[in-house]
């Protein structure tokens, strides 16, 4: 099998679950080194309290036919994010990729609820987890990444700029939040430039996560049986697609071309022709865009 990212070194934050996790095993699938943090251990749980841990996400890397690293970190702390730095750059010397991928938050957002009427301290954690985790990560990974040639930052978050950019997002501190996250790869695709370091910010499209999954009563063997109270999770996809998304961006010579763009995982997928687990590719942001918000039938044709 081809292994286009052996040698390479990469570090993707929130790798506990979800995306995070379906990256750091496409990574490892195209023979990357992968470290991935997260709160949740076997020997500890964040406040998510889900089962999943950095260890069994390290362990899939593994498997993939790379080599995962886990490192137990609270991007929230300078100094946790500071040792972790430290410690790539003396095992490994070198960092290639930084995939932020950290969110982290505690239940559902308070779904249309004004700024006013939301919980304030909910709110603020929130934007904690979901933009100030990015901004200390970026602060200590960046210098050891601009070593090397061709570095790739990835700002993870949910919706394409365009979608974004006329739709408010159900939520005061969601919507910012996540609004937040494309002007940090903004500013980066500005400061990065002259580092010959390419940026991008990529959306997955609706997540078949652990915890969407386990929500909607099914798994990933039978995720379509919630189809049927759930019309429209017919378009939704793995954490494996985006994590293929990824995985390509960083295989791709002329990465370049992306600087500064918002992109999804079905964009991505009509570029380099990788599909989702199943041989299909859902192309979620249009399909929202175009059948979803509008009001039609649930229908993926031409979608996926």
């Amino acid at each position: 099998m081809s292994k286009p990212l052996a040698g390479k070194i990469a570090l993707v934050t929130g790798a506990t679950r979800a995306a995070g996790r379906g990256i750091a095993v496409e990574l490892g699938a195209a023979g990357a080194t992968v470290y991935v943090t997260g709160r949740t251990t076997r020997a500890a749980r964040s406040e998510m309290n889900r089962p999943e841990t950095i260890e069994e996400t390290a362990e899939l890397v593994d498997q993939a036919g790379g080599h995962g690293i886990a490192v137990p970190a609270d991007h929230l702390d300078p100094a946790q994010v500071e040792a972790l730095v430290a410690r790539i750059e003396r095992e490994q010397g070198a960092l290639h990729l930084l995939v932020n991928d950290i969110w982290g938050q505690h239940g559902e957002p308070e779904w249309d609820k004004t700024v006013w009427e939301s919980d304030l301290a909910g709110g603020l954690r929130l934007l904690e987890l979901g933009v100030n985790t990015h901004v200390i990560t970026n602060h200590y990974a960046l210098p050891l990444l601009i070593k090397s040639p061709g570095g790739l930052v990835i700002e993870m978050t949910d919706g394409t700029n365009d979608y974004n950019a006329e739709n408010y997002r159900v939520s005061f501190f969601y919507d910012v939040a996540k609004g937040a996250v494309s002007r940090i790869a903004f500013a980066l695709s500005h400061e990065l430039k002259k580092y010959d370091a390419t940026v991008v910010l990529l959306t997955p499209g609706w997540l078949r996560s652990e915890a969407m999954l386990e929500g909607f009563g099914v798994t990933e063997s039978n995720w379509q049986d919630a189809t049927e109270r759930i019309p429209h999770f017919a378009i939704s996809e793995s954490p494996s697609y985006v994590g293929r998304a990824v995985a390509a961006l960083a295989s791709d010579p002329e990465v370049a071309r992306w600087h500064g763009k918002s992109t999804s995982s079905g964009d991505l997928a009509k570029h380099y022709g990788f599909t989702d687990l199943d041989g299909s590719q859902p192309d979620a942001w249009r399909y929202i865009a175009e059948v979803e918000a509008p009001g039609k039938p649930a229908d993926t044709t031409g979608y996926r």
